[in-house]
């Protein structure tokens, strides 16, 4: 099965019919003033053979604003063999200052270090006249199928790129930023983004999301209650991923004021949405999970008053939070395999990883939706 020549498509455009009413963009950018970036490597090394097929993927909470101000967060790690950095403070402070980036598991380190170097230039007014840390979150997937991952392809340059090109806005999908290089069971996955609008109370907000999809195995494939695994298991499959060998960072963000047990209570719901793809989070698999709200900006501690004012929603009115977490992690999951395009192997090299073909993903997922809606006949007296 081929991926049909056509622009990327994502899941409603294609009548996929997923729940829930997304923002004009169906993205996290719906959120306003986040910011997303991307940077995104895809060229031969000097090693013969061998490409460089990776990036950097930068999420800007509170766009270039030039007064660093914290962003409320909390998170949690439904399988924690990988790497979210921050989140000791976040567990402790309840939020982080700066960018968030994703990038692959060689890429961290790099990313780290760039990211600082952006927020010293960035924020250099407040870092020169007091003593400021900087502790930017950074995540990461393994790559090291489709990208020469031990090659170190990530360079300073490239975060800084992602950061400093971060737009609001309709966004890439596929094969772009941290998700170039990455895979979702079995076929290609990487970079995908939803987004759900909420009311309470006679107040509108947004909530909205940003994968990256690395995770999964073939016979565990399902889309909107469908089961595909088996119809799709010999269609393409890579060889030697017969277990979980991915991983997936899921970011939610909102507009909607949350305090951060609040917030890692939300974090938790995108376990919830990566399961309807199947799922069930993999012994090697990087299962974690941020969410964070933009409401009630501040000063940074270090420069506030004594006293504070904090404003939250009341734990009632969260079952619909809830599920827009869970509808728009399961739709950008689908938005990322969509949109991605094949890319050859470097594990083992010469093979390929395929893109989900979209018309037969359609076919499969409404045809059997249509077969189960229609009712069963009456018997004879």
């Amino acid at each position: 099965m081929t991926k049909t020549l056509t622009p990327p498509r994502r899941g409603r455009d294609l009548g996929l019919p997923f729940p829930g009413t997304p923002g004009p963009y169906n993205a996290i950018t719906d959120v306003p003033g986040i910011h997303v970036g991307y940077a995104t490597i895809d060229r031969p090394t000097t090693a013969p053979g061998r490409w460089a097929k990776t990036g950097v993927t930068a999420i800007l909470p509170r766009g270039f604003a030039r007064e660093p101000q914290p962003v409320w967060a909390g998170y949690h790690a439904l399988n924690g063999n990988g790497e979210m950095t921050g989140t000791h403070w976040i567990d402790d402070g309840g939020y982080f200052v700066g960018p968030l980036c994703i990038t692959n598991s060689h890429g961290v380190g790099i990313t780290h270090h760039a990211t600082v170097r952006w927020m010293i230039e960035h924020y250099a007014e407040r870092w020169h006249h007091h003593h400021l840390w900087a502790m930017p979150v950074i995540a990461e997937t393994y790559d090291g199928v489709l990208n020469d991952i031990n090659g170190l392809h990530v360079r300073e340059e490239d975060a800084l790129a992602a950061i400093r090109g971060a737009r609001s806005g309709p966004l890439a999908e596929g094969n772009v930023g941290g998700g170039n290089g990455m895979i979702c069971y079995e076929y290609k996955g990487g970079t995908g983004t939803a987004s759900r609008r909420l009311s309470v109370d006679g107040r509108d907000y947004t909530l909205g999301v940003l994968v990256q999809a690395n995770h999964g195995i073939r016979d565990w494939l399902q889309v909107l209650g469908v089961p595909l695994g088996e119809t799709l298991g010999d269609d393409h499959r890579l060889p030697g991923l017969d277990s979980e060998r991915g991983s997936i960072i899921a970011v939610l963000a909102t507009d909607a004021p949350m305090m951060p047990h609040q917030l890692r209570r939300l974090a938790k719901r995108a376990g919830l949405g990566i399961g309807r793809g199947g799922t069930p989070g993999g012994n090697n698999s990087g299962d974690i999970f941020l969410a964070f709200s933009t409401a009630n900006p501040r000063p940074l501690p270090q420069l506030a008053e004594a006293h504070q004012a904090f404003a939250y929603l009341n734990d009632e009115v969260f079952d619909p939070f809830y599920l827009a977490a869970v509808e728009g992690v399961d739709e950008a999951i689908v938005n990322a395999m969509l949109a991605a395009e094949d890319a050859p192997t470097q594990r083992p090299r010469g093979g390929i990883c395929k893109a989900i073909c979209p018309d037969t993903l359609v076919e499969l997922v409404t045809g059997r939706r249509r077969h189960r809606a229609q009712p069963e006949p009456s018997g004879t007296q």
